[in-house]
């Protein structure tokens, strides 16, 4: 046996094997909240802990000491998991949160997906259907398009438009529109893996009809308009509006206006006093032959990459093979559908539409809620400071930058904790709630916490003020 210098025996000999603790009665409730696996990684890590810093003179723990610490490892395990968390930051669209909520009734039609679906078969014939049928006839009808496509994302819809229709050919951007988004994604890298040839006109802030016009050759394929979703260029700036460069096919039928929308809205933002976002509607009124744009964000289903069009056009990109290799699954396709059944229902969007919900709640209402919250807390949440106070949101998710939309917050603040400790301690209750940081305090804002996590949030600061305290 192990001895140290002094003759004693090496503690950490008194180690149990895992399979021991696995015996034993806190193991047993350690495996009916986590898997096996995971329980067996967090006992090998508590080991693991106690090998490296059991001194010679310690003793070695019990069972219970060693499970404790696996169980905060199965905690740090959690945290990594998607689950739901508490929105706090004003941020509706917030890309690290998952951006837009999903209805309701598309979360509902999803936990519906246990059981086989007819995902691409016609239930009158009994043969092979088209997928994503009924989403993207949905599509056509809002829209007025002739025909749609669904691909995963709305910069794999780019890629793949590109491919199909423009390979060889000369793509006409402004250079203003050069976009670079999330993740390091890049149009003019887009433009170059997809085969066609990038031809930038105009100056960064400011582009001419006669730009492009100029610029049109026998090898042009298209002129492609990209929103400028993530940035905006102000003060001495001109770009072209899409009717403008449809007029240009009058002379060169052959010649694709392709419009890249991003968000891509549904709906006039207008009525939510914000500021005018270009339609999908307005796009395939203006005569764009191709128009893409995302399915989460403004639309608020799941991530996916909408594309509509003229009909040919639309055929001839869904033989594309890169249509095979980015097209959407039943969960996907099952969010998306019935998320824009909300929209054949336009007096009840505001109501069933979650990002809407949170667009149409008024300053009033939300200064009401701040005010009850920071009463209610008032003296129960030890060595806090809560208040409520006026701020701003933003839409978020590259949609509207720079545009701020009034709102009302909990305002937190502690002698005894910096801002960014309090913030920390609010991420760590169970659902976690994500807060800003700012002006030497936390910022709850309430446009974002929705009314059934508003009690949640008060159980959480409690929480954390008696935290404060100790």
């Amino acid at each position: 046996m192990a001895r140290s210098a002094a003759g004693k025996t090496d503690p950490r000999r008194g180690l149990p094997s895992v399979s021991v603790l696995l015996q034993s009665k806190e193991a047993l409730a350690l495996l009916e909240a986590h898997p096996r696996p995971f329980v067996v990684e967090a006992l090998h890590q508590a080991l693991d802990f106690f090998r490296r810093n059991l001194g010679s003179k310690d003793s070695a723990p019990g069972p219970k000491e060693i499970l404790a610490r696996a169980g905060l490892a199965l905690e740090e395990m959690e945290r990594d998991r998607l689950r739901h968390v508490v929105n706090a930051t004003g941020i509706l669209l917030h890309t690290g949160l998952g951006r837009a909520l999903l209805p309701t009734q598309a979360a509902r039609a999803l936990a519906g997906l246990d059981h086989c679906c007819n995902l691409q078969i016609d239930l009158a014939t009994g043969k092979r259907g088209k997928r994503n049928y009924m989403s993207e006839q949905l599509i056509c009808r809002i829209t007025g398009a002739e025909a749609a496509v669904i691909t995963n994302n709305n910069a794999a819809a780019t890629l793949l438009i590109l491919a199909a229709l423009c390979k060889g050919r000369e793509v006409i951007i402004s250079r203003g529109q050069l976009i670079e988004i999330g993740g390091s994604y890049r149009l003019p890298d887009c433009i170059h893996q997809s085969g066609a040839l990038l031809k930038e006109v105009g100056t960064t802030n400011r582009t001419h009809l006669r730009d492009y016009e100029n610029a049109i050759t026998e090898n042009t394929g298209a002129l492609l308009k990209c929103k400028t979703s993530n940035y905006k260029i102000i003060g001495f700036h001109k770009e072209v509006p899409l009717e403008d460069l449809v007029s240009l096919k009058k002379d060169h039928p052959d010649l694709l206006v392709i419009d890249d929308l991003g968000c891509g809205a549904l709906v006039n933002l207008e009525e939510f006093g914000l500021p005018h976002e270009p339609t999908v509607q307005e796009s395939v009124r203006a005569g764009a032959d191709i128009t893409c744009f995302s399915g989460d964000k403004l639309i608020s289903g799941p991530q996916a990459g909408i594309i509509v069009g003229r009909k040919e056009l639309i055929a001839k990109i869904r033989k594309h093979p890169l249509s095979r290799m980015l097209r959407v699954g039943k969960l996907t396709d099952t969010a998306l559908e019935h998320t824009l059944r909300l929209f054949l229902e336009p007096g009840t969007l505001k109501e069933k539409h979650p990002t809407l919900r949170l667009l149409a709640r008024t300053v009033e209402d939300l200064e009401k809620k701040a005010r009850a919250l920071a009463a209610r807390l008032d003296g129960k949440a030890p060595n806090l400071q809560v208040r409520a106070a006026p701020c701003e949101s933003a839409l978020g998710g590259g949609s509207l930058p720079g545009v701020p939309i009034p709102s009302w917050c909990l305002a937190v603040s502690s002698p005894s904790l910096p801002p960014e400790r309090l913030s920390r301690l609010l991420r760590d209750q169970e659902p976690p709630v994500i807060a800003r940081v700012g002006e030497e305090k936390v910022h709850l804002d309430l446009r974002t916490i929705l009314p059934d996590e508003e009690e949640s949030v008060v159980e959480a600061l409690l929480r954390v003020g008696r935290e404060a305290g100790s």
